[in-house]
């Protein structure tokens, strides 16, 4: 760990392409989770999701990326499922 004389100021990454190195996964509350006979691969999740937490298999959804993923929801809410039924719904992060 740096010690605060050799971070840079305001704790800024100067390094480009660094952001796989730090997992961040351990923060989040809540998790998503896919179910996906919900799914109707409009890929709004996957446009939506901040931390690029949603890996693809070939053009279709496929399964989270739990290490980066923080739990901030946008995917579930941006979600519409299919009839009335969301693909992905947030639970309690341990469950």
């Amino acid at each position: 760990m740096k010690k605060w004389n050799e971070l840079t100021p305001g704790s800024v990454i100067l390094e480009a392409g660094s952001s796989r190195k730090f997992k961040t996964g351990s923060w989040r509350a809540h998790k998503p989770v896919w179910k996906e006979e919900n799914c109707i691969q409009c890929l709004f999740c996957w446009m939506y999701c901040p931390d690029m937490s949603i890996k693809m298999d070939g053009e279709k959804r496929a399964e989270f990326d739990y290490d980066y993923c923080k739990g901030c929801g946008i995917c579930a809410l941006e979600c519409p499922g299919k009839k009335g039924q969301k693909a992905i719904v947030m639970e309690e992060e341990g469950k």
